[in-house]
């Protein structure tokens, strides 16, 4: 790095600065290569403002904490800067301004639809508001706070607005956390404090070294630290300071790891633990939170984590006090995870799991790590299949201690209903690998055994069993004999018995085709045109006559099939056997027969 030679007049690296609202850091002061003239090195808040990382034509002059490839730039120190001002300054400004004084000018009217809309009651809550000895929330974020008061000003925080009770600080130009125990220690009520955006000059191990009042954080519950890159050792230290606090925000700080375990002035007291959007990937890479022991509610929404463990890591054990865990927006893309939550979290009662990959791509019943290929397009999670499953309730029948999910709550029927859905699901997969692959499949399944005896084995039909079962019971053994005996379109039906010699084919015919299809079959097997036949399906069954001059049964109707006697058989007597002659039409073949196997004879139509 090119050494840096400020005037005393350059702002020192770490001092924070404001340009036009827009908030920025010192990483360096001195000269830069190819130039003339001092500079001024920053990094933004806003990291997509700059142009470098601080590395300008080969050489790096400083270093940021962010690591974006855009968060520094040079300026000029002579720059106007904006100028900061004293949090008594920055209430007043806000809160107590007097719009009515001489020369202030008039807030611009609203007008809707060409008419001027009057407000009602703000006049009261302005004037509640200016009573700055009153004030109860003081909301002074992005107003260029660097102290307190002014010295000599005549007026503290303390006397101006001492029974704040919330106060947000965030985005301000506060140089370290000895500033903000100067502003707090002068707010006996304080019990909410947020920090967020602000970058701290000095680390916790230099705040230590300064004189901080054991009573300046006394009364705060709830901080927050979001957004200001800070380590996690940065956030303990700046912790052990608030003895009281219960709940804790740190998200947005990068965070990939908790090397260390939080001071035991937390683990006394904290309750929830926010830790959105950093860079966590394993739950293992949180395992020092073992030791908050008070701990209720964890927030982990937007990190990447996709594992248990991480680096033979072995499998975290969070107090059994914690009862809500967010792992929304993260990258679960495998059940293991959420089979593995009830034995990391023993108090678990609530959880939200919303938009990760197991909920928007992957088929939940399948397991991601088979060797198998299992029912519904194992892995890939991309078939129809796949989509038609239910995440929510293969989730709530995974987890037995659940009783909200994605913040709705879990009903006894919809509980019964879900683990019902995945023991069949279970079966289904077990259905699509050998008999011998079963153990490979249950240990993807750690309930199956639990769920078994609440509700009873599933059958387990595998896919040879049902593909013969499927086939039998959807196919039709048919027997086609040809006969030269010519039919009419007015043909009864009735026939001679087939000569010795007659050709007989045989086919099996799904269900499902129609008769134009299977008169079409008929055709291909004796070399035929489909047009110039008729089929009739004797059906090997004998019908009684009423008398030899009773007419043969003729159809009236366009439906009719069954095309009746004939001439009483002499061996018979009084019985006839019965044939169904079967009509060109749409209708599906199992409709038109009974049984498996059938008899059909083929004749040449006549025409006439």
């Amino acid at each position: 790095m090119a050494a840096s030679s400020p005037s005393s007049s350059l702002p020192e690296p770490g001092q924070r600065l404001s340009f036009d609202g827009a908030l920025c850091t010192v990483r360096y002061a001195g000269e830069v290569a190819g130039t003339s003239g001092t500079w001024l090195g920053v990094e933004w808040d806003d990291a997509t403002r700059g142009k470098h990382d601080g590395c300008h034509r080969g050489t790096r002059y400083f270093s940021c904490l962010s690591p974006s490839a855009t968060a520094a730039s040079f300026v000029r120190p002579t720059r106007p800067a904006d100028k900061p001002c004293a949090l008594v300054d920055a209430v007043r400004a806000k809160y107590a301004a007097n719009d009515d004084a001489a020369g202030a000018p008039r807030r611009s009217e609203i007008v809707i639809s060409g008419k001027v809309a009057e407000e009602v009651g703000f006049d009261k809550v302005r004037r509640q508001q200016a009573r700055l000895d009153e004030l109860r929330v003081a909301i002074v974020d992005g107003a260029q706070v660097d102290r307190a008061e002014d010295a000599g000003a005549g007026s503290s925080v303390a006397e101006v607005c001492p029974r704040i009770s919330q106060l947000d600080l965030s985005r301000n130009l506060l140089p370290s956390l000895a500033t903000v125990a100067a502003i707090c220690a002068q707010l006996p009520d304080l019990r909410i404090l947020r920090l967020d955006g602000n970058r701290f000059r000095h680390s916790a191990a230099d705040d230590d070294a300064v004189a901080i009042p054991d009573s300046a954080f006394a009364s705060v519950v709830d901080l927050s630290v979001d957004e200001s890159l800070l380590s996690w050792a940065d956030v303990c230290g700046i912790a052990s300071h608030f003895p009281a606090l219960t709940s804790l925000s740190c998200g947005l700080n990068l965070m990939s790891a908790l090397p260390t375990p939080p001071p035991a002035s937390l683990a006394a007291s904290l309750t929830s633990l926010n830790l959105e959007y950093n860079d966590f990937t394993a739950l293992s890479d949180l395992t020092a939170l073992s030791a908050l022991t008070c701990l209720r509610n964890l927030h982990l929404k937007g990190n990447n984590i996709c594992d248990v463990v991480r680096d033979a890591a072995s499998p975290p054990r969070f107090p059994a006090r914690v009862q809500y865990l967010d792992l929304s927006y993260n990258r679960v893309a495998s059940w293991a995870l959420v089979d593995a939550l009830p034995a990391c979290f023993p108090g678990l009662v609530s959880l939200r799991l919303a938009h990760n990959p197991i909920y928007e791509s992957v088929a939940p019943a399948a397991a991601a790590t088979t060797p198998a290929p299992l029912a519904g397009g194992g892995r890939s999670g991309a078939s129809a299949e796949a989509l038609d499953e239910d995440p929510y309730m293969i989730t709530i029948a995974r987890i037995a201690c659940l009783r909200h999910l994605n913040f709705s709550t879990i009903t006894p029927a919809e509980r019964t209903n879900a683990e019902a859905f995945y023991l069949s699901r279970i079966a289904r997969q077990l259905a699509a690998v050998p008999e011998g692959s079963e153990p490979a499949v249950l240990a993807l399944h750690p309930r199956w055994s639990e769920l078994c005896d609440e509700y009873g084995a599933p059958k387990v039909v595998r896919r040879q069993e049902m593909s013969q079962s499927f086939l039998d019971g959807r196919l039709v053994k048919v027997h086609f004999h040809l006969t030269e005996r010519p039919s009419t379109d007015g043909d009864d039906g009735e026939a001679a018995a087939a000569p010795a010699g007659e050709a007989v084919k045989m086919a099996e015919i799904p269900r499902s085709l129609d008769m134009y299809a299977v008169k079409g079959i008929a055709g291909r097997l004796f070399g035929l045109s489909p047009m110039g036949l008729s089929l009739v399906w004797e059906t090997g069954e004998w019908d009684p006559v009423a008398g030899f001059d009773d007419e043969s049964g003729e159809g009236s109707g366009a439906e009719e099939e069954v095309a009746g006697s004939g001439a009483a058989d002499a061996g018979r007597g009084r019985l006839v056997p019965r044939q169904v002659r079967l009509i060109d039409s749409p209708r599906q073949f199992g409709y038109c027969i009974d049984g498996s196997e059938a008899r059909i004879r083929v004749e040449k139509k006549q025409v006439v």
